[in-house]
């Protein structure tokens, strides 16, 4: 028998809530709510298909970590939440079988729908530890206002280089006919924003992130093209403002704030009337085809014609840095993406035991091969992990 994925299971389990219903109530189904579903099912089948392969093959140096060695040999079950990635490819098995080799006393039950249900289950005391990207504005202060403190943060893995879904890279991306080569971060925020009075981290609103209007940056003179070029104006292209692509983008490169170049030009995916899914990434590089004075940032998925990509300067740095698959792991390239674990620890208490071994096995040696062998995300570096580590003492 043929084994359902099961998040194409999440919708058809929605599909089936609406039986009991009748069909007289189904044909009133909204015909947005018929597309969205059609659109999920879409993205479920075509991130199952993506799961299946291994897309990178690359060696990379890991002798930098430390290996796992048991503090302590426990026994009891760990709730883990989060990113379905980590079952749509082969992650999440390859860490409970390398975990248990360590620690066959203590068991990992998984719960992995969607990275967007992953924090919640945290402030309802549903999971040990969930996974996920970076927590969101709303995420936070729910977590905030029910908690009364912040949750342990770690960093997981890497994002890919350019897997779609993995937590794919961000790629600065021009018109081919486009002289320019390279870009600094600086000069990103003066692009794609614009003059504001401050900016987010987390929940936490600094007024020293404020800038003017004269670090604006809206035409290719300003970023040194000359001839025809110098007084052209910059057409900047990006995702929708509601997805947490562009939140994350602006935490990045414009200190988190939402105010954006009044010129932007943003898409999101949608089913056309032929049945296909529009996705936002090839929206944005089919429009800069087309418009030589364009400039876009989309979640890296391949190079496609008449569009190049440049290198980036990190901020407040010197020599700028070819987006490669190498540049992204190593995080030397400045617009990598990352996922997180999270846990519940109560100021003044200790990390559930449990919990701290997992996450010593995760963050060791043996833990980032496994990441490396299933061949999307990318494996962390030694410097990454021992900043980690410190976290947990």
């Amino acid at each position: 028998m043929k084994k359902t994925s099961p998040y194409i299971a999440v919708v058809l389990c929605l599909a089936a809530s609406l039986m009991p219903l009748g069909l007289s109530a189904q044909n009133k189904l909204s015909e947005d709510a018929k597309i969205a579903l059609h659109a999920q099912s879409d993205h479920f089948a075509s991130i199952a298909k993506r799961g299946r392969e291994v897309h990178y093959t690359t060696k990379f140096d890991l002798s930098g970590l430390p290996h796992y060695q048991p503090q302590q040999i426990l026994e009891g079950w760990i709730r883990f939440h989060g990113t379905n990635y980590l079952v749509d490819g082969k992650l999440a098995r390859y860490w409970q079988e390398g975990f248990a080799k360590f620690q066959p006393g203590l068991h990992i039950s998984f719960f992995l729908p969607t990275p967007a249900a992953a924090f919640a289950a945290l402030y309802y005391n549903q999971a040990d530890i969930v996974m996920g990207h970076e927590a969101g504005f709303y995420d936070m202060l729910a977590y905030e206002r029910i908690m009364g403190f912040d949750p342990l943060t770690i960093t997981a893995v890497t994002g890919s280089y350019d897997v779609s879904g993995w937590s794919n890279s961000f790629a600065v991306i021009v018109n081919a006919d486009n002289p320019l080569s390279e870009i600094t971060v600086e000069q990103l925020d003066g692009v794609f924003g614009a003059a504001r009075d401050g900016g987010w981290a987390g929940t936490n609103w600094h007024t020293e992130w404020a800038r003017g209007p004269e670090k604006n940056i809206r035409t290719w003179g300003q970023l040194g093209l000359t001839g025809e070029w110098a007084g052209k104006r910059i057409t900047p292209y990006g995702f929708t403002l509601r997805y947490n692509t562009s939140t994350n983008f602006s935490d990045k490169v414009l200190r988190g704030s939402d105010k954006w170049n009044e010129d932007i030009h943003t898409y999101a995916n949608y089913v056309k009337p032929d049945g296909n899914r529009y996705i936002e990434a090839e929206q944005v590089t089919d429009s800069l085809r087309k418009d030589r004075y364009g400039i876009a940032y989309v979640l890296f998925r391949g190079d496609r014609p008449g569009i190049k990509r440049l290198a980036v300067t990190p901020r407040g740095g010197k020599v700028a840095v070819a987006h490669t698959l190498e540049t992204v792991q190593s995080r030397a390239y400045p617009l990598y993406n990352e996922l997180f674990f999270y846990m519940n620890v109560r100021p003044g208490t200790p990390l559930d035991p449990r919990v701290k071994e997992l996450l010593r096995y995760l963050l060791s040696q043996e833990g980032q091969e496994e990441v490396e062998r299933d061949g999307k995300f990318l494996p962390l570096t030694a410097e990454v992990v021992r900043e980690q580590l410190a976290k947990l003492e």
